[in-house]
């Protein structure tokens, strides 16, 4: 399973990192999700809840995330999920609904969190990893990843619906545009998306009437879906992670 050591160098130094850093390295959150559970007031650094951002700890602070202790994570992880529909991709669900996170396999004893989500009807690719440096480069729109969709829909798809998204379009104040979209067939579509704003094929084909029955992920960047079968995983390979991290756009052959 690929994992790698943690560089020492991302360890909280004695002068102190800040709180949301010192939670992405334990594995908990990219640093934007960090800073999400700091602002919810679920961390508490020496018994005091922490709530406002840029706190800075050190390895000597006692900092408990919903009263659990945290410590920065000594080797990192990176897998690649087949989700199937009906399941979300989130730690904790009070609804208790399935979490894409429990079809990881059981011997693997980090806190993974997942890159970016597929929404519960949706499936396909999704990446895990307990290394919030990595979450945050692969998901910043900078980075030029692209993550291709396979779309079918109840109905057929208007020639207009296409070159509009290409060219992109304003829904409900929001700008959407796709890198790449082709149809593949009456009904279907293949998206590539860079982006990826929050249901974002779903709210523009509302914009039209139309419904997606299927919006399958197949790819992100270099990563490609491939053969895993429905709730099954790998893990990346070394040259998919220096790839994810290289900072060059990538898209498809």
């Amino acid at each position: 399973m690929n994992s790698r050591e943690k560089n020492d160098g991302q360890a909280p130094a004695s002068q102190g990192v800040r709180l949301q850093v010192y939670l992405a390295h334990a594995g908990l959150a990219s640093r934007r999700g960090a800073e999400k559970l700091i602002s919810a007031g679920r961390v508490q650094v020496n018994g005091e809840v922490i709530s406002v951002l840029g706190e800075k700890v050190t390895a000597a602070d006692r900092v408990l995330l919903d009263g659990r202790p945290v410590r920065p994570e000594s080797r990192f992880r990176y897998l690649a999920l087949h989700k199937p529909p009906g399941y979300i991709c989130s730690s904790y669900d009070p609804q208790g609904r399935p979490l894409a996170l429990k079809l990881l396999p059981p011997e693997i004893g980090e806190r993974l969190y997942s890159i970016g989500r597929l929404d519960l009807a949706s499936s396909g690719l999704i990446l895990f990893t307990n290394d919030g440096d990595f979450a945050a480069a692969v998901s910043h729109p900078s980075s030029g990843i692209e993550k291709e969709y396979l779309v079918e829909a109840s109905g057929p798809i208007p020639d207009s619906v296409v070159s509009a998204f290409a060219g992109g379009l304003v829904v409900e104040g929001r700008r959407y545009r796709a890198r790449k979209i082709e149809k593949t067939g009456p009904k279907s579509l293949r998206v590539c998306l860079v982006e990826g704003k929050n249901r974002e094929i779903r709210r523009v084909f509302s914009h039209f009437h139309l419904h997606p029955l299927r919006l399958h992920r197949v790819r992100i960047g270099p990563v490609p879906l491939g053969d895993l079968a429905p709730g099954e995983s790998r893990p990346l390979e070394a040259a998919e992670i220096q790839a994810l991290l290289g900072g060059s756009p990538w898209s498809s052959p």
